[in-house]
Formats: C-alpha cells, sequence, structure tokens
C-alpha cells in the first residue's frame, strides 16, 4: 500500500481537542505514512491555548506552514497530497471554500484537493446552522468534499472527554482511507 500525504489544517473554530487527538493519531499510525504538512491559523493557535491550556502543537514532528505561505508543496496538485483534513472547520473557513476564495494556504490547498478529484474532509464545528451553513456545506459536497460534523457517537461508551471527541478522529481517520484499530460496531 502506497504511504499517504495528508495536509491537516486547523482553524480557530472551537474544538481543539480534536485536532490535537488527530495529530496524535497520525503520529502513531506513521508507518502509513509519507508526509504530514500541517497549518494553524493564529486564532488555531489562541483558541489551542485557551481550551487545552498548551501549545503541544509545537512538539509535533510534523511539517508546519504559515497560513501565508503559498510556496508550501500542497499550494500546488504537482505535489500530490491526497488527502487534506481541516479539523475543527470554522464556518467562515467552510464558506471560503464553498465560494472559491483561496485567500490563503488553508482555502487554497482545500482548492487544488477539490480541483485535482482528492480526499477532502471539513470536520465542521458549529452549531446551530443557518441557511448559509447549510448551502455551503451542500456546495462543498456537490463538489466532492466531505463535511463530517463533530458530533461524538456514545456506542463504544466513552468514559472520557478525550474517549468522546476519539470517536469523531477516528471516523475522520476512517474517511481518510487510512487504516487503525477503533471500535467498531457490533463486533
Amino acid at each position: 500500500m502506497a504511504k499517504r500525504k495528508i495536509i491537516v489544517a486547523i482553524t480557530g473554530a472551537s474544538g481543539s481537542i480534536y485536532a490535537k487527538l488527530l495529530l496524535d493519531k497520525l503520529a502513531q499510525l506513521s508507518d502509513q505514512i509519507e508526509n504530514v504538512g500541517v497549518v494553524m491559523s493564529k486564532n488555531a493557535k489562541d483558541v489551542w491555548l485557551w481550551e487545552l491550556d498548551n501549545k503541544d502543537y509545537e512538539k509535533y514532528d510534523f511539517d508546519f506552514y504559515e497560513k501565508s505561505n503559498f510556496m508550501a508543496p500542497f499550494a500546488s496538485g504537482s505535489a500530490k497530497y491526497d488527502t487534506m483534513i481541516i479539523i475543527p472547520c470554522s464556518m467562515g473557513t467552510l464558506g471560503r471554500i464553498a465560494n472559491g476564495f483561496s485567500d490563503d494556504l488553508i482555502t487554497r490547498s482545500a482548492d487544488v484537493i477539490l480541483k485535482e478529484r482528492r480526499k477532502l474532509i471539513l470536520v465542521a464545528r458549529d452549531t446551530p446552522l443557518n441557511l448559509i451553513h447549510i448551502n455551503n456545506m451542500k456546495a462543498i459536497t456537490e463538489a466532492g468534499g466531505i463535511v463530517c460534523p463533530a458530533v461524538p457517537s456514545y456506542y463504544s461508551k466513552p468514559k472520557t472527554i478525550e474517549e468522546l471527541a476519539s470517536t469523531v478522529v477516528d471516523r475522520v481517520i476512517d474517511l481518510a482511507g487510512i487504516e487503525q484499530q477503533s471500535y467498531r460496531w457490533s463486533e
């Protein structure tokens, strides 16, 4: 099996725990992954510090890129990154992608992934939704992206916040096509 090249974008939406758990899981699954490129907005760093009381994003052995760096390899389809996960995905970011605004590295990379017909997964983290949000989600879906709201499941009877948030991250890993051991219904 070919190793994966993955872009992880972290926006300023609430839900930094999802991004942290995804980065943890990708580090554990490194035998299946060639490269992980990470883009964090300034708001994402602020929210991470507020919600998780740390700057642990600095400890990951991934390639980090500034949101303004259009020289990042995945700003072009020729770099052949096969999957992009935006986690958590703010409604502002989702809206810009849905409407074709490539004004930073996150939205440009999403545009590249969609135009190359590769896998784009947006972990939307907002509630309630208005009609604009729903129409933007529809546009993303029609363009080939996957909107995976950060809605945890309870089948596995999670006991901690991390276990609960992991139900979303495990679903995202599955959607990305990466093999993992996780809870499976009726198994």
